[in-house]
């Protein structure tokens, strides 16, 4: 059940990473989407969900493999 939880916590930022990734592929071909009234307000939504979205993987990541003693020296706290 735990897996399970892992999985769902790790695949909402993932999932909003990939939207993030879309909103700026769909501005650079000029395709303007429902709610951003300007497209550099798109790519810049865009870009904040796809820095948040990896971010928040790389930290949890990060996170589980300081606990399983699985990092280099220099990621150790």
């Amino acid at each position: 059940m735990s897996r399970i939880i892992a999985l769902i916590i790790v695949l909402i930022p993932g999932v909003l990473a990939a939207v993030g990734i879309k909103l700026m592929r769909d501005m650079t071909f000029g395709i303007l989407q429902a709610p951003f009234p300007k497209l550099w307000i798109q790519f810049l939504v865009g870009l904040v969900f796809f820095i948040g979205g990896l971010g928040f993987v790389a930290g949890f990541i990060l996170h589980r493999d300081r606990k399983r003693n699985k990092v280099q020296t220099k990621f150790k706290k």
